[in-house]
């Protein structure tokens, strides 16, 4: 499993976290893995560990750069898509933060709309900048 491909399975599953509250993030691999809808990786596992230990931390920085948008009324999309970016811009080291804001576009093009994807990226670019 390519990066990519293992960073599109951890928004999987932060997406399904949002409409999923009572489940932990294990909790949700391990009912999709049963079911056998995704499979998760080695660095998906990296990247929604840094998600979910950091969740106050990375939604603070979504609300305090979202442009007079408060994080309740973001699509569902472009939130989890954004965690995912920042926990990984953050918290894994071994990933320019570029890289992680490109690979946010690429995966909001794929799931979101493209008003969505140059949203995203402004929010990002201003993150990854302050960091």
């Amino acid at each position: 499993m390519t990066r990519s491909e293992a960073r599109e399975q951890a928004f999987i599953v932060l997406f399904e976290k949002i409409f999923d509250t009572e489940s932990t993030i294990t909790e949700i691999i391990e009912k999709a893995q049963e079911s056998e809808l995704i499979k998760i990786n080695g660095f998906a596992k990296t990247l929604l560990s840094a998600v979910e230990n950091n969740i106050d931390t990375i939604d603070k920085l979504i609300e305090e750069n979202a442009r007079s948008w408060s994080i309740n009324r973001l699509p569902n999309v472009s939130v989890a898509i954004m965690r995912l970016a920042i926990g990984e811009m953050m918290f894994v080291d071994e990933v320019p933060a570029g890289v992680s804001v490109n690979e946010a576009v690429e995966l909001t093009k794929k799931y979101g709309t493209s008003d969505d994807a140059s949203y995203i990226n402004g929010v990002l670019g201003t993150i990854a900048k302050a960091l």
